[in-house]
């Protein structure tokens, strides 16, 4: 499947599930590839920040990418993060997703030097003349210590194999500069990764989200982002509160600031869909945490968004079995 129209939509940064520290939950996976396709979504980013991509070993890495790429099988877009501090190690990876039929390629800037916009051009310009696919860039300065400066996206415009940035920032106004840079770019995406601020960032212009809790509930957000190409403010609004409440009940357990990842992957193995064993240096919620997910999930389940329904309902149903015997 070539890509042969510009990125737009809900495209999940999908996790990897594992069984232990260098084993891949194929058959987890494979549930939640087709968990993510039955919610509607655009497309699939594997090996980002939500898959924990620079964590796993590169053995790992690519049997994630030919699980996913195989799984998904043409149905939608398969975007693989190359992040790595190496341009090398990133053009390999890049070369391997391409031979496995990806569609796509993501990076971050190289996240261990503190590096600065000319170096940072001169990075991707290295990275982009072998690349074999196209490459998306990806805006995450908490992680990375670099922001891509609006000039530097400038320059980068005149390169035709980059269609596009995911802005994990959380700047709105940084976004909207954005958007008035590419608009010589029709073929270029701008999407965001917050999905607290996705309603906003859709009404802003915005052309989709790259949201992890697409992971638990992908038609919610699917439907939100329906319901704002058709200009249905209301429910954007309704889905909007939603979207909010999940982050606040799965997205704040525990002090660290990987519960984001964690809340989202231990509430999918509390929905039976894959294990949430997480790659060192991070680990998973322990029995404590795990049943205040379970409880947040009860929670989640009297919300009455269809995109939330669909999926608890059978979570309802399988407590309430397990609970009967």
């Amino acid at each position: 499947m070539n890509l042969n129209k510009p990125l737009r939509g809900i495209i999940p940064p999908m996790v990897t599930p594992l069984l232990d520290d260098n084993t891949l939950d194929i058959a987890g996976l494979e549930r939640l590839v087709e968990h993510l396709l039955a919610g509607g979504v655009h497309g699939i980013f594997i090996l980002g920040t939500t898959g924990e991509g620079p964590s796993l070993s590169r053995s790992l890495q690519q049997q994630t990418i030919e699980a996913a790429v195989s799984q998904v099988s043409g149905r939608v877009p398969v975007l693989v993060g190359i992040t790595d501090t190496s341009v090398v190690e990133s053009y390999s990876l890049a070369r391997f997703a391409a031979d496995a039929g990806a569609n796509a390629v993501v990076s971050s800037a190289p996240h261990y030097f503190r590096i600065a916009q000319p170096e940072l051009l001169n990075y991707f310009e290295q990275l982009v003349k072998n690349l074999p696919l196209p490459l998306v860039l990806y805006n995450m300065p908490t992680l990375t210590k670099v922001n891509f400066e609006p000039e530097t996206v400038a320059r980068i415009l005149s390169w035709e194999n980059v269609i596009g940035i995911k802005d994990s920032s959380g700047d709105l106004e940084y976004a909207t500069r954005l958007l008035r840079l590419i608009q010589e770019r029709p073929d270029w995406t701008l999407m965001t990764g917050p999905e607290e601020l996705l309603a906003d960032a859709l009404r802003a212009g915005v052309m989709g989200g790259v949201c992890g809790g697409a992971n638990l509930f992908p038609r919610l957000y699917v439907d939100l982002y329906e319901a704002d190409q058709r200009n249905d403010l209301q429910q954007v609004r309704s889905l909007h509160e939603d979207v909010l409440q999940i982050s606040q009940l799965l997205y704040s357990i525990g002090r660290h600031g990987s519960a984001v990842i964690k809340g989202i992957k231990c509430g999918l193995s509390c929905l039976e869909i894959c294990n949430d064993h997480m790659a060192p240096p991070l680990h998973s919620f322990q029995k404590p945490e795990r049943r205040i997910v379970r409880q947040r999930l009860e929670q989640i389940s009297h919300l009455q968004a269809h995109g939330i329904q669909s999926v608890m309902a059978g979570y309802t149903n399988r407590s309430s079995s397990k609970n009967g015997r």
